[in-house]
């Protein structure tokens, strides 16, 4: 989608329509590939992200963008998903995990991020100064 903005406004249409396609069709695929791998005497279950992911479409399309005050509350949580993903893809570039942060310990986490905070200040303030 990013891509196709930088393109025009039709060709963002057409990669929004795209990519909606293609995430609407891991329902159907979720369900059938369970169906074909499944052993003969298990019962077949649905992944909870199938579920979750199916709600917030139905919450999204049916009550957050038809009142004023969902629009609101799906701007914010729109806001929050995408700091989310910039966190999550942080957590992966650095391949870390939960099991990773536990097992180094609260405090170099600590020493990293105020680290982090202080070459960030330094180098902004290098930045305007020069």
């Amino acid at each position: 989608v990013g891509a196709g903005a930088a393109y025009g406004e039709e060709a963002l249409q057409i990669a929004t329509t795209i990519k909606l396609t293609r995430a609407l069709w891991i329902v159907p695929i979720a369900f059938i590939t369970s169906f074909i791998f499944n052993s003969k005497n298990k019962k077949v279950s649905v992944p909870t992200f199938i579920i979750l992911f199916v709600g917030a479409m139905l919450i999204n399309t049916y009550l957050l963008e038809n009142y004023e005050w969902g629009v609101t509350i799906g701007k914010g949580i729109n806001l929050i998903a995408r700091k989310m993903l910039t966190i999550t893809l942080f957590f992966i570039g650095a391949s870390l995990s939960v099991d990773v942060l536990k097992s180094v310990g609260f405090k170099p986490l600590l020493m990293g991020i105020l680290l982090w905070i202080a070459i960030t200040s330094i180098s902004l303030c290098y930045i305007c100064l020069f």
